[in-house]
């Protein structure tokens, strides 16, 4: 007889979580295995029980890809059920890692793959939950984004709940950027301070980065340790160029994706640095991505984030990548940059962590947005049930 846990099974008082998480940058998948206590105030401490990252392989990262370019009803169909597999996979491994068994898990929270975002209208994450309820034999929480995008939102970023609740100062408001492929900020107020955050994406985060790499040298995936960057010289006249547009300056709340930052939007940048004054080295080229970020990241905290918020705290892949953090401490002189692994545990796990926290949410009955971050009409329980 298999070991599971009732679907509607009250929560302990220190319920644990899996989180999936699978991003932009197609690196691979984050899942983290995270207890929740209850503290004292009636809040929640995340404990990292156990995290992992795997990574995608060729074939794998090239089906995604091409999925999001476009692709059959068949095509999509079949990835939709493999990628269950592999977030099934993921969670087993992190689950053996943390020694637990299913009927120790609340939930498997399963963010999934966007193949498409469009705010304003619609978003689309795969990854068939039924699989992995089937494979784990946990319920399943998913398709976090749909509602609130129904509810005339963003659909991003939703990491702003698990950024107030989880990971706030007790002594100031605190900045918490995410550089996975797609950057996005927190401004969290300090906590038990009862005022709502600010959120939006800054722009890119590491997935221009990486495909740029690649682009150049195929045998690459990413720029290691930011190496490639360290040696070259950012290209002025190209970022200008970059950074002249109007989406940088709207207003928040607003999101973006890889339909923005595109294969079309790669070719454009390193198009636009071989025509560059001088010669282009491949070097100069990675360098100049690398400060695409930080410098739409000080945009966006130039006119978004008031300047008394000094405290930044990077999370994410892009915060393994010294020559981007140097970058962006330097486009961000006046202000105090910091990485999550420092305050928190493994910056990598963030997201899964953040994710695991909103299906917390919805197993409470309990909103998993922020309005003031999303734009959403308001509060919503977010995400799909499937039991096990």
């Amino acid at each position: 007889m298999i070991d599971t846990p009732s679907p509607d099974a009250p929560l302990g008082a220190s319920p644990i979580f899996i989180g999936l998480m699978s991003g932009t940058s197609l690196d691979g998948i984050a899942a983290a295995a995270v207890r929740f206590h209850r503290t004292g105030t009636g809040g929640d401490r995340p404990e990292l029980l156990a995290f992992a990252s795997v990574a995608y392989s060729n074939e794998q990262r090239t089906r995604l890809a091409d999925a999001m370019a476009g692709g059959t009803a068949r095509e999509f169909c079949r990835l939709n059920v493999d990628l269950g597999h592999w977030l099934a996979d993921a969670a087993a491994l992190v689950m053996q890692r943390a020694g637990l068994a299913a009927a120790d898990v609340a939930a498997v929270a399963s963010h999934g793959q966007t193949l498409w975002h469009e705010p304003g209208h619609s978003t689309w994450q795969i990854g068939d939950a039924s699989v992995i309820a089937e494979r784990l034999h946990t319920r399943v929480v998913h398709d976090f984004r749909s509602r609130d995008v129904a509810a005339h939102g963003q659909g991003a970023p939703l990491v702003s709940l698990a950024d107030v609740h989880l990971f706030a100062a007790a002594d100031g408001w605190r900045a918490l950027q995410n550089l996975g492929g797609i950057g996005n900020v927190t401004v969290v107020p300090p906590l038990g301070v009862a005022l709502p955050p600010a959120a939006f994406d800054t722009g890119p985060g590491c997935g221009v980065i990486d495909r740029v790499v690649t682009a150049l040298d195929p045998s690459r995936h990413y720029d290691a340790n930011g190496a490639m960057a360290a040696v070259g010289r950012p290209l002025e006249d190209v970022l200008a160029l970059l950074l002249d547009d109007e989406w940088y300056a709207r207003q928040p709340p607003k999101s973006t994706g890889r339909e923005k930052y595109d294969a079309a939007f790669v070719t454009a940048l390193i198009a636009a640095c071989r025509a560059s004054t001088g010669f282009a080295r491949d070097e100069d080229i990675v360098a100049t991505a690398t400060a695409l970020t930080a410098r739409t990241m000080a945009l966006g905290y130039d006119r978004f984030v008031p300047a008394g918020v000094s405290d930044v705290v990077l999370s994410g892949g892009g915060a393994r990548n010294p020559t981007l953090i140097a970058m962006i401490r330097s486009a961000l002189p006046l202000r105090t940059v910091r990485t999550f692994d420092e305050l928190f545990f493994d910056g990598e796990a963030k997201e899964a962590v953040a994710f695991a926290f909103i299906a917390l949410q919805h197993v409470r009955g309990l909103p998993g947005n922020v309005p003031a971050a999303t734009g959403a009409a308001g509060p919503r329980i977010l995400g799909t049930r499937t039991l096990p």
